[in-house]
């Protein structure tokens, strides 16, 4: 089984056909070259020196096509921990997902309870403001993180324009980077605001094409999905398939291996083919759409 990393070999020796079908389904990091870059940019303003005009990131990019994953996956590299000498929680980066609207109070609730703080409702926002200022400085925040940025759209032009200013208030405030994340709608968004505009970077995370870069992700995936055979995932008729199927979404490229896989195992051919690719229940993004449409 030369075709797998040597933890997926152990898994296909050991495992009955049902945990391997399980450890399919469990989420997967795969790096690659964009995601890469963009982790090291995210280092870079993370140990980026205060000062009154902190420099910031969108990420920006279709639905499902892995923003979330990469910024989860810098989250987790940047742990919470507790400092050897003053015994006090320190949380390098804080990723939370913005408020469903933009609303003041509910960007600050969802900040508090990241923190694990109590609140009252009845608590007045400027009060509520202070407090999270005050548990930010505490544990030493470097980095706040709001994922799905987009939403603010779901509000009036007051409401947006408001919920910028909180933005921009706690920026100055804190001195810290502010990394948002969204579709391209969210810069859209971000740009009403002129000055936020000039602060936020953008950094587009674009579809997959058929190159050199999608060939080394499927080699990759190849690599850790439990199949006793190889399946040559980069032979190109089977990139080509895949890559049309998915739209070009890193998040459909990897269900369409799962579900491919699983049906492998299933059938008992144990690697996935044009038959598997074909016969396996899934349905493209575009064709979700029209569905919901009809």
């Amino acid at each position: 089984m030369k075709h797998l990393h040597p933890r997926t070999a152990k898994i296909v020796e050991n495992f009955t056909d049902e945990n391997r079908i399980f450890s399919i389904k469990k989420p997967k990091w795969i790096g690659y070259t964009h995601a890469h870059t963009i982790l090291k940019k995210l280092e870079n303003l993370r140990d980026y020196p205060r000062n009154l005009r902190m420099p910031n990131l969108l990420l920006v990019g279709d639905s499902n096509n892995g923003k979330t994953i990469l910024l989860n996956k810098f989250t987790e590299e940047n742990k919470s921990y507790v400092e050897e000498a003053s015994q006090e929680k320190r949380i390098p980066i804080l990723m939370i997902q913005a408020p469903p609207d933009p609303d003041e109070k509910r960007f600050y609730n969802t900040i508090l309870e990241s923190l694990f703080a109590p609140y009252k409702s009845s608590e007045k926002i400027e009060m509520r403001q202070q407090r999270v200022i005050h548990l930010l400085r505490k544990v030493q925040l470097k980095m706040l993180i709001i994922d799905e940025i987009h939403h603010l759209l779901a509000g009036t032009m007051a409401k947006q324009r408001s919920f910028l200013n909180v933005l921009k208030y706690l920026a100055n405030e804190l001195m810290i980077p502010f990394v948002c994340s969204g579709t391209r709608e969210a810069l859209h968004a971000i740009q009403t605001d002129p000055q936020l505009a000039n602060r936020f970077e953008p950094k587009v995370l674009p579809r997959w094409q058929n190159d050199e870069d999608y060939l080394r992700l499927l080699a990759s995936f190849e690599r850790i999905l439990p199949l006793k055979n190889a399946s040559l995932l980069i032979e190109n008729s089977l990139a080509s398939t895949i890559l049309l199927k998915s739209e070009g979404l890193i998040g459909e490229i990897s269900k369409i291996l799962e579900l491919s896989s699983i049906l492998a195992i299933e059938s008992g051919i144990e690697k996935i083919n044009q038959n598997i690719l074909e016969n396996i229940d899934y349905t493209p993004p575009s064709e979700r759409k029209k569905m919901m449409y009809r």
